[in-house]
């Protein structure tokens, strides 16, 4: 089993400046909205795409949904980076570098009465290869360019997950920014 489906699994709590304040089983959190440290992490291959996973099916919340090509939480004594790598392997079988460039804030509230309050780490990388994601985490993975992401977003909203669609726009800026 993962540690990301485990139900020990704990998150660290944070206030809105990111200082730890506790820790929490990740089920509660979702439960009772507590806002904890998260990651998002975008791989983009040398075309400029990105690697997207469709979310699998047996997730808690945003099952089947599109997303980022990774996304989770660091342990409580783990570095954020290096939480962002390790799960990137559980995830989606890769292995790359990352860089942190910018974090958010977010608060969503699901059909199920779960609540994701996360402040979101975000990371870039570089990967031209394929992912084996692992089945229990993602039932499908693809590249698109930013513009087709974009587009879908726009004209399918409820195929994707909040997180993305919360930060995609920041993403979009940091893209512009670095070229």
């Amino acid at each position: 089993m993962y540690a990301d489906t485990a139900p020990e699994e704990q998150v660290l709590l944070v206030n809105e400046h990111d200082q730890p304040v506790g820790t929490m089983g990740k089920l509660e959190a979702h439960q009772v909205g507590a806002l904890h440290r998260a990651f998002s992490v975008f791989l983009f291959d040398d075309q400029g795409r990105l690697l997207v996973q469709k979310r699998a099916a047996g997730k808690y919340h945003s099952a089947g949904l599109w997303t980022n090509t990774c996304c989770s939480h660091p342990r409580p004594q783990e570095a954020v980076a290096d939480a962002a790598r390790r799960r990137l392997m559980e995830e989606m079988g890769i292995d790359t570098p990352v860089e942190h460039r910018f974090s958010f804030l977010y608060k969503a509230e699901f059909d199920n009465g779960l609540t994701e309050h996360e402040l979101d780490h975000v990371f870039f990388g570089r990967w031209n290869g394929s992912a084996e994601p692992h089945p229990e985490e993602a039932d499908d993975w693809k590249y698109m360019t930013p513009e087709e992401l974009e587009q879908d977003l726009h004209q399918h909203p409820e195929r994707y997950t909040v997180w993305l669609r919360t930060c995609w726009d920041q993403v979009r800026a940091q893209l512009n920014g670095s070229h």
